[in-house]
C-alpha cells in the first residue's frame, strides 16, 4: 500500500471518529494519532486531509448538499460522508493530485470501508462536482490556513517562496 493510500485511510478513520464522537479539536487528531498513526511517513499527508476538512467542513458540507439529490448529510453514512468530504478536500485544495486519482481513491477507500452501495454513491456525488468544478461553477475562497482565518491583505504573506 502506498503512502498517500494508508494516509487517506488513518485520515478516513479519523475524521469518522471525530463525527461519531461530534469532536474535531486538535485534541481529537492528536489522540487518535498517539493511539492510531503508525506509519510516521504516512502522517504529513494525513494530518493535511484531516485539518483541511476540519478547517473547511461548512464549505465542503454544502457542496455535498448541493451535489446530492435527495440526501441530506446527516442521512448519510458516517463511512460514506467523511470519504466524500476528504476526497472534496483533496479536489479543491490539493492541485498535485488529479481529479479522477482523488475520485477513483475514494471509490476504493469506500469499497474498502462502507457498504456494497458505497462506491457508486461516492462516484456520483464526486463526479458531478469534478465536472462542476472543470467549468468552474464551485468558488471557494480560500481564506483560512488549517484553523487561522486571514484578513484579504494577508493573503499576500502566503505566497511559496521561490
Amino acid at each position: 500500500m502506498g503512502i498517500r493510500r494508508k494516509s487517506r485511510e488513518l485520515a478516513i478513520q479519523a475524521l469518522f471518529y471525530m463525527d461519531i464522537s461530534k469532536n474535531d479539536s486538535q485534541e481529537a487528531v492528536e489522540l487518535f494519532c498517539d493511539n492510531f498513526a503508525h506509519s510516521k511517513h504516512a502522517i504529513p499527508f494525513f494530518l493535511e486531509l484531516v485539518n483541511g476538512v476540519i478547517d473547511y467542513k461548512s464549505e465542503i458540507d454544502n457542496i455535498i448538499e448541493r451535489f446530492s439529490s435527495n440526501w441530506k448529510i446527516g442521512r448519510m453514512s458516517c463511512v460514506d460522508r467523511n470519504i466524500i468530504r476528504l476526497a472534496i478536500y483533496e479536489l479543491l485544495f490539493c492541485k498535485d493530485i488529479p481529479s479522477k486519482v482523488s475520485i477513483n481513491e475514494a471509490i476504493d477507500v469506500g469499497k474498502k470501508f462502507g457498504t456494497e452501495e458505497s462506491g457508486a454513491f461516492i462516484n456520483g456525488i464526486l463526479d458531478s462536482i469534478r465536472i462542476a468544478l472543470e467549468k468552474e461553477e464551485i468558488d471557494i475562497v480560500t481564506t483560512k490556513v488549517h484553523g487561522f482565518k486571514l484578513e484579504s491583505d494577508e493573503k499576500e504573506h502566503l505566497k511559496p517562496e521561490t
